[in-house]
């Protein structure tokens, strides 16, 4: 599957840009200093996800067991592990676990279990107080990220909560409401204009092939692998969250640089 090897290009190539892209996080550039920076920033996000759930959820809540969908070096997952019993992180990309291991380890955390994701989750044992993804579904298939989205939403224990990130438009499409418009198909000629006839009597010119190029010439450097951005329909997930009983549902919205999302929190029924 393209978006897995493309995550795994990025995992053993530029892992922390691959997470956050910001030029001071590329592997050539990343100093001491910026990955102060970028592990603080995983720091802020998960005290604003726990506020948002007592604020708006669950006061007081504590969760003890938590997921992290796509955790890649650990950015967030060592901040939750910081006051967690166990947190489990789950990515496509093995260097991505290696480097979340090697970054736990410097960290003394020993409550950290890392495991390779797949679209069942087989790897993942259990149910959880806290399931958490963000700015990752957004780099999947619809058709595979709806199903995981499904099966995130099931790893909740009965009284847990979710936080979930997706993206569902781009804010350049204002007039279609975030989505691409659809080009307009081009209107067949008429069975009986010239041009028609002209087609019908013409054998198409067949152009030799172009020639490659000489085994001389010098390869350019690789690109950065595909990094995908897909829209969701929310009005699938929200029938998802209903079917698991899910009554309340809180919702940001975010604008990362054009992407328009949605980061849905929300409570299993106990």
């Amino acid at each position: 599957m393209e978006t897995d090897i493309a995550w795994e290009l990025w995992g053993s190539r530029d892992p922390y840009y691959g997470v956050l892209t910001q030029p001071e996080f590329r592997s050539d550039a990343l100093t001491a200093e910026a990955k102060e920076a970028f592990f603080a920033s995983g720091r802020h996000h998960v005290a604003h996800v726990l506020d948002v759930i007592r604020r708006q959820l669950v006061p007081g809540f504590t969760p003890e067991r938590i997921l992290d969908f796509g955790c890649g070096v650990g950015r967030v997952l060592l901040p939750f592990a910081e006051g967690a019993r166990e947190v489990v992180g789950v990515d496509i990309s093995p260097s991505m676990l290696a480097e979340a291991r090697t970054n736990s380890d410097a960290h003394a955390l020993r409550n950290v279990a890392l495991v390779r994701s797949d679209d069942t989750l087989s790897a993942v044992e259990g149910s959880f107080d806290l399931v958490h993804s963000c700015i990752v579904l957004q780099h999947i298939e619809i058709a595979r990220g709806r199903q995981l989205f499904s099966r995130l939403v099931g790893k909740v224990r009965p009284g847990g909560c979710g936080a979930l990130h997706v993206t569902f438009g781009w804010d350049v499409h204002g007039a279609t409401f975030g989505q691409p418009p659809l080009a307009a198909p081009p209107a067949p000629p008429s069975p009986s204009s010239p041009l028609s006839a002209l087609k019908r009597t013409i054998r198409p010119l067949v152009r030799p092939p172009v020639p490659p190029p000489p085994p001389t010439e010098v390869a350019l450097a690789d690109p950065d692998p595909e990094m995908q951005m897909n829209y969701y329909n929310l009005s699938e997930l929200m029938f998802i969250l209903h079917s698991a009983g899910v009554v309340r549902v809180h919702t940001e919205l975010t604008n990362h640089g054009g992407p328009i999302g949605a980061f849905l929190f929300f409570q299993i029924p106990a």
